[in-house]
């Protein structure tokens, strides 16, 4: 764990990256906090950068998770049609029951540090204005500045309006988010099932591990009592020694690397099936004014040829003519602005294509090559774990062949 904003130089040089990486983020130095309404967590977030945009070159602020919580929904808010990367569930995840366990909270540090990092290596996120007060203001600060985003009746309404777009049919999707949206949903299955294998098998593993460290202790009380079998216990007793180490190995790279990198695309999943509704629905409000404005057209032509022989507007001392003109006129103006919003969410939905196809293309290289990482890592853990092992007792044995040697060849001289 980082002890000082200026260790990030440890990770990262700016002179490393000069023309592609002009902004690092650490995550570090979890702080318990206890008040009397409540206690929680903040996090050390330290920032680097050369960017003209912020006023100095290095930062340090604390956050707490619902502060982590505010920037993905405001990045979600500002950019609707981008991959915003994951955050760690809000609740105690499983297997943990304190969440304010060491273990717990160095999981989320981690996860937390990815989830910045992730925005800090967008091209487009990373320019985003509340990701800048975020990563620069005090809390006091960003206290105020939260106040100013849209009131309780606000986000009520975009919930309905987002529950709403769940049930709306696309007439007219493309093909390629078509293909996307079952894309996630096979994604979503797999990874699912991935997760839960490999949180069976670490389970497993401890279990595993647990029980064999009772072995060696029994191993060496027992060569205490066989004067003859003292020396192959003991033997036997160092090799479970040098398994458990082995196991605890494969153990700590099983939770550290594959299993966080595998539950991040399982959230990922999720974000993937959030993005594409959001897309449908900009798409739902161009059809719906589409057709709108072809009902209109066809209101006005069915007027232009009716024959009105008699309106309300008789009462009025308003001839047929007149009425009718004023029936055009009213429904002119509804086509003029159907048109305009039209041409707006015409603009809208190209322009939502044209982020979601960038963004998942990226996404696409990150998620292999992330996994094909954990992947290879694990598949390496695994084989160093069976060599370690297989080295252990390959010894014990030749120790324990060189001994009978010894002892037959002392037979036969007598």
């Amino acid at each position: 764990m980082q002890t000082s904003p200026s260790s990030m130089i440890n990770q990262h040089t700016l002179e490393d990256e000069p023309d592609s990486k002009d902004l690092f983020v650490t995550v570090d130095d979890p702080e318990n906090h206890i008040t009397a309404i409540e206690t929680f967590v903040t996090y050390r977030i330290a920032t680097k950068t050369t960017r003209s945009e912020f006023d100095s070159c290095e930062y340090e602020v604390r956050r707490r998770y619902q502060d982590f919580l505010w920037l993905k929904g405001k990045l979600e808010e500002a950019h609707s049609t981008l991959i915003v990367p994951p955050l760690p569930e809000k609740f105690v995840m499983r297997g943990m029951v304190d969440r304010f366990n060491e273990d717990f909270v160095e999981t989320r540090r981690k996860a937390l540090h990815k989830f910045l990092n992730r925005i800090a290596d967008h091209p487009t996120l990373s320019f985003n204005e509340d990701f800048k007060i975020f990563l620069t203001v005090q809390a006091w600060e960003l206290a105020a500045h939260k106040k100013l985003g849209p009131g309780f009746i606000s986000k009520m309404g975009e919930t309905v309006r987002a529950v709403a777009s769940t049930v709306k049919s696309i007439k007219n999707r493309p093909d390629e988010f078509t293909a996307m949206s079952d894309y996630a949903d096979i994604f979503r299955q797999k990874m699912g099932t991935l997760d839960k294998i490999s949180q069976r098998i670490l389970k497993e593993l401890k279990e595993h591990l647990s029980e064999m460290k009772e072995y060696s202790p029994i191993y060496t009380l027992w060569s205490g009592s066989e004067q003859e079998l003292a020396e192959p216990l003991k033997g036997v007793a160092s090799s479970i020694e040098n398994c458990c180490k082995a196991t605890e190995g494969l153990t700590m790279g099983l939770a550290e690397n594959l299993l966080p990198a595998l539950h991040e695309y399982v959230l990922c999943a999720e974000t993937l099936k959030s993005v594409l509704k959001r897309r449908d629905l900009i798409q739902a409000d161009y059809d719906s004014r589409v057709d709108a404005l072809a009902n209109k057209k066809a209101d006005r032509e069915m007027l232009e040829h009716s024959d009105l022989s008699f309106t309300f507007g008789a009462f009025l001392g308003k001839s047929t003519e007149e009425v009718k003109q004023q029936k055009q006129q009213k429904i002119d103006r509804e086509i003029d602005e159907l048109q305009v919003d039209i041409g707006r969410l015409e603009d809208e939905v190209e322009c939502a294509n044209s982020n979601l196809k960038a963004d998942w293309q990226r996404w696409s290289i990150n998620m292999r090559s992330d996994l094909q990482s954990a992947f290879h890592d694990a598949a390496e853990n695994n084989v160093h774990y069976f060599e370690r092992c297989l080295a252990t007792w390959e010894s014990f044995l030749a120790s324990q062949q060189t001994e009978i040697d010894t002892d037959k060849n002392g037979k036969d001289n007598a």
